[in-house]
This record gives C-alpha cells, sequence and structure tokens, in this order.
C-alpha cells in the first residue's frame, strides 16, 4: 500500500454562509482538519483565507511541520490583479505557506492572455519572492481538452520565462475547485483523462489534483501518472483505505 499522505492537501472551503454555521464553528472544522494533518502525516491543510492565522499558530504550537495553504480569488477567478495580490499578501502575512490562486480563466475563454499573464506573473513573483508555493487552478470542468493543453502549457512557458529553474518546483498548476457547477453529472474535479493533459503540457511544473479523488486507488494512480498533490476533504479516508462517496 502506497504512503499517500505526504501527497494530501486535507481541504475544507466553504465558507460559513455555505455551510450554515457560524465563523466559531467553521474554525472548529478547521482546527480538527490540522490536527488530523498533524497526526496522520497528512502534508498540508487548505482553508479559507480567514482562517489562516489561527490554524497557523494552532500547528505552531503543536510544534508540527504540516503546511498552511489556502485559496485566492476564489472560487470564480475573475478577482482584478491587485484584490488577488492583496489577498495573497494578507495570506503571506498571517502564515500561509502555500496560495492556490484561481486564474482568471473566463479571462482566457474570452482570449485576454495578456491579462492572464499579468496576473500570472504578478501574484507567482510575490509569493516566490517570500519563500512560498504558488498553485494555479485552471478549472478543466470549464475547459475543453485542447484548451486545458493550451492554458497548461502557458503557465508553463511563462514560468519559465519569468522565473529560474530553481523556482519552477514551486509553482504548480492545478486541477479544479470544486466549487464549478457543471451540468448532467459531468465531474467538475480532476479526471484521470484531464490530469494527463495537464502532466503532458506542464514541463517542469508540478501538478496538483484536486476534486474527484474518492478512493485511495485513484489516488494512488494519480500519483503513479505523476501528481505531485492531491487536494481532498476525504483525505483521512484514503489515508484508512476507505471510499468517500462525496466531498471535494
Amino acid at each position: 500500500m502506497m504512503k499517500i499522505a505526504q501527497y494530501l492537501d486535507s481541504t475544507y472551503l466553504k465558507t460559513p454562509e455555505q455551510s450554515g454555521i457560524s465563523s466559531e464553528e467553521t474554525l472548529q472544522i478547521d482546527k480538527e482538519l490540522a490536527q488530523e494533518a498533524i497526526d496522520h502525516g497528512i502534508f498540508a491543510v487548505m482553508i479559507r483565507p480567514d482562517y489562516v492565522a489561527e490554524i497557523k499558530k494552532y500547528i505552531q504550537e503543536r510544534h508540527s511541520n504540516v503546511a498552511v495553504g489556502t485559496v485566492i480569488g476564489f472560487h470564480e477567478g475573475t478577482y482584478p490583479v491587485d484584490e488577488k495580490l492583496a489577498e495573497a499578501s494578507k495570506a503571506i502575512a498571517d502564515g500561509a505557506d502555500e496560495l492556490d490562486f484561481v486564474i482568471n480563466y473566463n479571462a482566457y475563454l474570452k482570449g485576454d492572455l495578456a491579462l492572464v499573464k499579468d496576473e500570472f506573473v504578478k501574484c507567482t513573483e510575490l509569493v516566490l519572492q517570500n519563500q512560498k508555493v504558488a498553485k494555479w487552478i485552471i478549472e478543466i470542468a470549464a475547459l475543453t481538452d485542447a484548451q486545458i493543453a493550451d492554458i497548461t502549457k502557458n503557465i508553463s512557458d511563462w514560468s519559465t520565462e519569468n522565473f529560474s529553474e530553481n523556482d519552477l518546483s514551486n509553482i504548480f498548476v492545478k486541477s479544479s475547485t470544486g466549487f464549478y457547477q457543471t451540468e448532467g453529472g459531468k465531474p467538475n474535479g480532476a479526471t484521470f483523462e484531464g490530469i494527463k493533459i495537464m502532466l503532458d503540457n506542464a514541463g517542469k511544473l508540478p501538478v496538483k489534483a484536486a476534486g474527484g479523488v474518492r478512493t485511495p486507488e485513484d489516488a494512488e494512480k494519480m500519483i503513479s501518472m505523476g501528481v505531485k498533490r492531491i487536494g481532498t476533504s476525504s483525505a483521512l479516508n484514503l489515508i484508512k483505505n476507505e471510499s468517500s462517496s462525496g466531498g471535494y
């Protein structure tokens, strides 16, 4: 059995409004997520920006090296670059180790590649200057196979053009937010087909599969394909060799 905990970003990204609970209850869920990660060797917890400072403190008080990740421009990706930079700067100040940006895929679909490149370069530069990790969510459920290949290759090219060889391992291409609304029961997260396209076009950049990885077998297959991280709300189930019927 492959040890998959080191590949997992254990994820809780619902706002209090989305889940119908209070901020205090959301913080408690995040603390439980962090404790599970500490107890089971999970690489990172992925939470909303409002809770980064508290969870970073919680993990540090327990002398753990579990990474704290958060999401920027989530989940639509349409935030102006200045807003993404401001949100990212605050998250870094609060102690975030990894920042998962939703790329402006709507601008990409409209052909505004200059806008997409501008936000990618500026936001990635901010993250790398602070010795953090940037992950770029391309939302594959909103794209055709050709578009998945194209946007992934563009991110790879922009990375090699603007950053050093040593930086590339800290710039991920990530599949999904898990919040995109699909029709007809189509998957809104990582698929083997979509991940293969990303891996084939990412060059030296690592790939993160997010959403829809609900069985240990799926996780192991993704890792065997070459993904370096998996985002999941079912991390404990995957580690315990159990399947999850829903969630991210």
